[in-house]
């Protein structure tokens, strides 16, 4: 017969909480109170970059075991944090800046956790996303967040493509060295809308711009970009309500592009690069204005002569 302190069940112990712990994005004075108190009483802190939260934790006066856990971590990492959990440690997750699993590691932890019965909390705070989103002037209904497109640009204009159409504002970020490609692909794709560009969010140099897409394009032109970028990009249905009153409606500027598109082409200009000028100057979007300039051309080639 097994004596009470011998017995494996009892003497196994119940596992530990991760806590997904947001951090400044770059204003120290954003972490909260909560946040704080976690990082201090938690085992381990598993984090992207352990430098960057060691000089957090520093800063802080705590400290801490930390854990490199990033998207190119071995499998044994994912398996060596868990194992603490299991194991009754109280775990950290913190991204290099703002809120975890915004397109950082850690959802597969996260699933993982949960299928082991393991406790996650949320200690909410600073995110990029939603601070460019409630100063973009679109916050106040649905919107979409997608985070940074593809590097290549055929994958990143299919993934535009497929965006095009989608009702409510959409949230990307993007990195300084490729702003001027995306902005133009967006403007290539989803034609002239308006917009919204964040970079530097709480820090020294914080600037949001607003204005359409043609103007950040000509913006990122002329200056030197540094820091991450925000975008925050009105969807088809907003940029529609936005101009009503205003401009003509989608159907009058149709017929406006399809005129302006006839005048360009006699003059010698290929009908795709017309349509693109167009899409620019009317807000529609090119795919629509080639294919209705080519149906239009097929119906009257096919029009009897009276």
């Amino acid at each position: 017969m097994n004596r009470k302190g011998n017995d494996p069940e009892r003497e196994k112990a119940a596992p530990g909480t991760l806590f997904i712990v947001s951090t400044p994005i770059g204003n120290l004075e954003d972490l909260s109170a909560r946040a704080r108190r976690t990082l201090s009483e938690v085992d381990l802190v598993a984090c992207e970059d352990t430098r960057r939260t060691r000089a957090l934790l520093t800063h802080l006066g705590i400290q801490k075991p930390l854990v490199s856990y990033h998207k190119d971590s071995p499998r044994k990492r994912e398996e060596d944090i868990l194992g603490a959990l299991l194991a009754g440690k109280h775990v950290a997750l913190v991204s290099d800046a703002g809120t975890p699993l915004l397109q950082d590691p850690g959802g597969e932890l996260v699933r993982r956790a949960l299928a082991e019965g393991i406790r996650v909390v949320p200690v909410p705070g600073p995110s990029a996303a939603l601070a460019a989103w409630v100063a973009s002037g679109f916050a106040g209904g649905p919107f979409l967040f997608y985070g940074f497109l593809p590097r290549r640009k055929g994958e990143r204009r299919k993934v535009l493509a497929d965006l095009r159409d989608f009702p409510y504002p959409i949230i990307f970020y993007e990195a300084p060295h490729r702003l001027r490609a995306t902005l133009a692909d967006l403007l290539d794709v989803f034609g002239d809308r308006p917009a919204s560009l964040a970079r530097e969010l709480t820090k020294v140099h914080e600037e949001i711009l607003r204005g359409s897409l043609e103007e950040l394009v000509r913006w990122a032109e002329a200056a030197d970009v540094r820091g991450e970028i925000t975008l925050v990009v009105a969807g088809a249905e907003e940029a529609t309500s936005r101009e009503e009153g205003l401009q003509p409606s989608s159907e009058e500027r149709l017929a406006e592009a399809l005129a302006w598109m006839d005048r360009r082409t006699k003059e010698g200009m290929g009908t795709k690069d017309a349509a693109k000028e167009a899409a620019r100057r009317f807000s529609l979007p090119a795919r629509e204005i080639y294919r209705r300039f080519h149906e239009r051309g097929s119906e009257e080639r096919e029009s009897p002569p009276f």
